[in-house]
């Protein structure tokens, strides 16, 4: 994985092809102006096409079972979770969404970081990255800090919609010594000529 971090051919595809490829993910899966639920999963594919660009089709592995609530991808038989955040600072995500408090309680209580986080900050308009957080990291952070620091504990009574890494446990994973960071200018494209539904009319259009 370090490899997409330390090769200057693919640091600068990355760059350049990122903020274009996120923007039409959003064209896609926008209604009325406002973006639907499908963005994160829309953004997960493109990060994942770019790990099968790289690593090729045969060492990645896309069929995760549903019970590997961290995992999203799989490279060289290492789990990969990704992570995707659109906002002007870094601010915490989700680790797992629940509507049940008492499940969210339980994941907390149980967790231990398994994986490495492909994590994506947006920043329309200004600077933000795509990181590498390593499982070493995120043990550190959360076994010298604790559990109260790292995760956004669900309040009695309310609908948690999941656990969340707090915004201070995520800023300290990002500046973490073994984390590997590609800084990104998220400037839009504005003479991007795309409709969602062009590709689809293709098809049909095809005898």
């Amino acid at each position: 994985m370090h490899e997409l971090f330390d090769e200057k051919y693919l640091i600068k595809k990355i760059k350049e092809k990122l903020p274009y490829l996120f923007q039409l993910a959003e064209i896609d899966n926008s209604r009325d102006g406002k973006l639907g639920m499908e963005i994160g999963s829309a953004r997960e594919r493109i990060v994942i096409a770019l790990l099968i660009y790289k690593f090729g089709e045969e060492n990645i592995k896309t069929d995760i079972g549903i019970t590997e609530s961290e995992t999203d991808v799989i490279v060289f038989d290492e789990p990969i979770s990704i992570k995707t955040v659109t906002n002007k600072k870094i601010v915490g995500v989700k680790l797992i969404w629940t509507v049940d408090a008492q499940k969210a309680l339980e994941f907390i209580n149980n967790y231990s970081p398994n994986c490495d986080i492909l994590f994506v900050h947006i920043n329309w308009g200004g600077k933000g990255a795509m990181y590498l957080l390593s499982k070493e990291g995120q043990q550190e952070i959360l076994s010298k800090h604790g559990k109260e620091f790292y995760f956004k504990l669900p309040k009695q009574g309310t609908n948690p919609r999941g656990v969340e890494i707090t915004n201070e446990a995520i800023n300290k994973l990002v500046e973490h010594p073994t984390t590997k960071k590609i800084e990104i200018d998220w400037s839009r494209d504005d003479s991007v000529d795309y409709n969602a539904y062009d590709r689809w009319v293709d098809h049909w259009k095809e005898e």
